[in-house]
């Protein structure tokens, strides 16, 4: 009875910090506007061919340069395809960039971050030398290097982004892991005879991931801009592939002649990263024990 009790008793005690986060979370309107916005790009990528019936690549009879109809939403772009749905598949293509190479980046940074915290010594030297030299190479330069070298496409875009985002995860969770490692708690584990590795994923990750939440989901923001600067430049996502950097970059030259194909992929690409960005700043607050009131 006791253990039913305390099993009760552990279950209400983790709805309650959860509906305590969501509630820190949603505190300010601004964070709902964020969450919308995001939980909507995410829908459209999840549910793009449902949502836009053309194919991204198909010409169609409408022409070219059209404006907005019944058929065409958005219009046409500058062959003749459906614009609406080369922005839909576009978020798909973006979004999705984006949320594999952090993920794959905090994996990997994470890892690295603990092991220099934990072993310290050459290990610390080593991984604190790569992220230095990394950080001493202007970005945009080395993603260019490395098209170059890989060639472009989803999958090796998806893998350079990586590369370049697993530097910033690796010194937070540096950061983070080392205010842990003189805790009361590690030492108990250390004189118990724990193994490194269970110590680091069963103690140091769980109070040292906050950061990395927070940092992931503004990282994802960063990396769909620098997709997307990529794209524009011919260099990204491949062709005919959608891309809202590849859009925005053929509908250049009709500024002035036809705006709403240049402004429609902008505002998207603008709304998605304030979105992250703002939802960012709220899962911060909501990780945050001094804005939770438990300090």
């Amino acid at each position: 009875m006791t253990a039913a009790k305390t099993y009760r008793r552990s279950g209400n005690d983790r709805m309650r910090t959860v509906r305590r986060f969501f509630r820190t979370m949603f505190s300010r309107r601004i964070v709902i506007f964020g969450f919308v916005g995001t939980m909507f790009f995410v829908l459209v990528a999840l549910f793009a061919p449902l949502i836009a019936h053309q194919d991204p690549n198909a010409l169609t009879m409408a022409g070219r340069l059209r404006s907005g109809s019944a058929e065409h939403w958005f219009g046409t772009d500058y062959i003749g395809r459906d614009l609406f749905a080369r922005v839909v598949y576009g978020t798909r293509v973006s979004l999705l960039t984006g949320v594999i190479s952090v993920l794959m980046a905090a994996f990997v940074g994470v890892f690295l971050g603990m092991c220099a915290a934990y072993f310290g010594g050459i290990v610390d030297k080593l991984l604190l030398g790569y992220c230095e030299t990394f950080n001493s190479i202007p970005g945009i330069a080395l993603c260019l290097t490395l098209v170059s070298m890989f060639g472009g496409g989803m999958l090796n875009m998806a893998l350079i982004l990586c590369f370049m985002g697993i530097p910033g995860f690796l010194r937070m969770m540096r950061a983070s892991s080392l205010s842990i490692m003189n805790s009361d708690y590690i030492l108990a584990e250390r004189l118990q005879g724990q193994s490194k590795l269970k110590i680091m994923y069963k103690h140091i990750l769980p109070n040292a991931i906050s950061p990395i939440i927070v940092m992931s989901t503004q990282m994802i923001g960063a990396t769909v801009m620098m997709e997307s600067g990529l794209s524009f430049l011919g260099v990204g996502i491949s062709i005919p592939m959608a891309s809202w950097g590849s859009i925005i970059s053929e509908a250049r030259p009709y500024l002035l002649t036809n705006p709403s194909y240049v402004m429609i992929p902008c505002i998207c690409l603008a709304l998605l990263i304030i979105s992250l960005n703002i939802l960012g700043d709220g899962i911060r607050d909501a990780l945050d024990p001094a804005l939770r009131g438990e300090s």
